[in-house]
């Protein structure tokens, strides 16, 4: 008897200097973004750093969109001034966590409209399941650095 795997929920982190931005979802078919019983992705501003918070706010999307809290987690931001510690640090809290280009986030040429984070909720949620889904090609993933080797690259560190 094969076993049925639970749903993963998708998180998108927005990161600037002040606030992270975390819009979640989860999946109910092949690349359909249920919104948890047809509910609109979970948007929630968070203080920047603010890893507390950020472990809370999964639990609660989890409990939004009906999720076990032995769901697994997929999650994914655009590499930035954050560099990888978040990364790391979510892969400690067992989350599938990508660091992804973005230059490579595809773009609508025809209406020739700048990419913005409020365009990038819905998109970035579909991409990242469309990647977990074997779509590889969908955007390019950032290697991670070791944190000496990031730190070498930041002078004002040493």
């Amino acid at each position: 008897m094969k076993q049925k795997q639970l749903a993963p929920l998708m998180i998108h982190h927005n990161l600037s200097n002040f606030t992270w931005q975390s819009n979640s979802a989860t999946k109910s078919g092949s690349l359909d973004l249920r919104i948890g019983l047809g509910k609109r992705p979970r948007e929630r501003d968070l203080e920047a750093r603010d890893l507390a918070g950020l472990v809370k706010e999964i639990h609660m999307a989890k409990e939004r969109f009906g999720l076990p809290e032995s769901a697994p987690v997929l999650s994914c931001y655009e590499a930035g001034r954050d560099g990888f510690w978040l990364h790391r640090y979510l892969q400690t809290q067992e989350v599938a966590n990508l660091v992804v280009d973005s230059a490579s986030i595809e773009v609508n040429r025809r209406k020739r409209r700048a990419k913005t984070d409020r365009m990038d909720v819905g998109k970035l949620l579909t991409m990242l399941m469309r990647y977990h889904q074997g779509e590889k090609k969908v955007w390019s993933i950032v290697a991670c650095s070791q944190p000496e080797d990031e730190d070498q690259r930041q002078l004002h560190v040493i």
